[in-house]
């Protein structure tokens, strides 16, 4: 597994498990692998636990007493914005190819099933051939919906194509934003 190391502003990698232990993986390091939803320090990945043994684990700056009152939570310095990292791997090559067929090929949610959005992929699939069968029994009039899904393919390729590589990662990969 490839994991991607954070530190302040500046990500490394990618790492296998191994070159970790040679890059000086510290347990409040910020890393990532693909399938976790976000970054989180390298003490709470179960798999790099016995990389991090021995190490410490940097406890939180403790605040000021507050005698009967709840302490205001400090935000660990772990939690940083996502946008402050970049989007791991080749996410531009993915944004290009959605973009460029939801362009091409949007009446068939082509650019969806590259995105991985599988929900909204098979609905434009579904409806735009549904329309086309139906036509010779509705006098064509099920065509127009064709057109309409293509011109939401070509919003969406056009929106994929000008979104950063980070707005676009975090949009569709990570939240699964299935239209616009």
């Amino acid at each position: 597994m490839n994991y991607y190391v954070a530190e302040g502003t500046t990500q490394r990698g990618p790492f296998n498990e191994q070159e970790l232990a040679g890059v000086g993986l510290k347990p409040d390091m910020l890393v990532w692998h693909e399938g976790m939803s976000q970054w989180q320090p390298a003490s709470q990945v179960p798999e790099l636990q016995p990389l991090l043994k021995g190490q410490p684990v940097s406890a939180p700056a403790a605040g000021p007493s507050m005698t009967g009152q709840m302490p205001p939570y400090i935000t660990p310095s772990y939690a940083t914005p996502y946008a402050a990292f970049p989007p791991p791997g080749d996410i531009s090559g993915k944004k290009i190819a959605a973009g460029v067929c939801g362009i091409l090929f949007g009446t068939f949610g082509v650019h969806k099933f590259i995105v991985g959005l599988t929900g909204g992929a098979v609905t434009m699939l579904v409806v735009s051939l549904a329309c086309a069968a139906a036509a010779p029994f509705t006098c064509g009039v099920t065509l127009l919906a064709v057109p309409v899904m293509h011109i939401i393919g070509i919003i969406e390729g056009i929106i994929y194509l000008t979104k950063s590589d980070a707005d676009f990662y975090q949009t569709y990969i990570v939240q699964k934003r299935q239209w616009f």
